[in-house]
């Protein structure tokens, strides 16, 4: 039976081969991703509180596109689509090697983490090419927004329980 060549994992321009790993090495690369996408997510929340300021203007006044507003709709892109692309995968993928369980538990949670992905990218699809962004729209849909991707983030952070943190004191 031939032997599938490994696949790469590329993430912040890291390339983790994990596909032929053992356990730990695969824990541990794993690890390393969680870690820079954990990053990556504070930098989403700095960025959206650095937009949720936008309340205090009147609500008559119009905003020209806003550079802050169309990065953080870039991160708010990448982010969502390195947790499905990635983060999840290998998450799942641990998480059956370790063979407790806990892919069947992980598994349940990506419908409901799927459920806030449309609402993220309904958000990047309004604003990131707006030429005239008003100000009371813009508000409540960030309000609307930091409630959805509070939910999304309890409900990663249950995956990576789940899959990841649970699976610590095995590998140590």
């Amino acid at each position: 039976m031939p032997v599938a060549p490994l696949q790469p994992t590329i993430f912040f321009g890291v390339i983790i081969m994990l596909e032929n790993c053992d356990i730990k090495e695969r824990w541990s690369g794993v690890n390393k991703l969680v870690e820079r996408w954990l990053s990556e997510r504070q930098s989403l929340i700095v960025q959206f509180c650095a937009l949720s300021g936008v309340h205090e203007l009147s609500p008559q006044e119009g905003v020209a596109r806003s550079p802050r507003l169309r990065h953080f709709c870039e991160m708010l892109v990448d982010y969502v689509s390195s947790g499905h692309f990635e983060i999840y995968y290998e998450l799942l993928s641990e998480a059956e090697a370790f063979e407790d369980g806990s892919a069947e538990a992980a598994h349940a949670l990506i419908p409901e983490i799927n459920a806030t992905t449309a609402d993220a990218l309904d958000f990047n699809d309004k604003y990131v090419e707006k030429t005239q962004i008003p100000i009371a729209g813009l508000a409540k849909d960030l309000s609307r927004l930091g409630e959805v991707l509070a939910d999304r983030f309890d409900i990663e952070d249950q995956l990576i329980r789940t899959t990841h943190s649970s699976h610590r004191e095995q590998v140590a």
